[in-house]
């Protein structure tokens, strides 16, 4: 078996890459569990797994490029994918939740819905 010497830089990269991914999911679950609504909640998921799976994603696109020397095509275009559905998709669930009226919470101070949709009905 022979062993690959890696620059310490690209090691530190790579490590904190997934670190920071991990963090991030890590947070994002943590959100899921303690936010009050589903708007708050739908926020902390789309962002930080954003976040995370994205940066875990480009952490293990630079380990292929360069430890294994190969340049993963299909990494890059599972982060560009996850860089622009992730946020679409909460957006739309968080619309989804409101059009069916689903209520916000009740510290919530500022509905900006409510008000463009009173200015739209006038």
């Amino acid at each position: 078996m022979t062993e690959i010497s890696l620059n310490p830089f690209f090691t530190l990269l790579i490590s904190f890459l997934l670190l920071f991914g991990t963090f991030f999911i890590f947070s994002s679950s943590i959100g899921m569990i303690r936010l009050p609504d589903v708007y708050t909640r739908s926020h902390a998921a789309s962002k930080g797994a954003t976040l995370g799976i994205a940066s875990i994603l480009l952490g293990t696109f630079f380990y292929f490029l360069f430890v294994e020397g190969e340049l993963s095509s299909s990494l890059i275009l599972g982060i560009i994918f996850v860089l622009i559905t992730l946020p679409v998709s909460g957006h739309m669930i968080a619309r989804a939740a409101y059009n069916s009226g689903i209520p916000l919470w009740h510290k919530s101070v500022k509905n900006e819905l409510e008000i463009k949709d009173r200015e739209e009905s006038k």
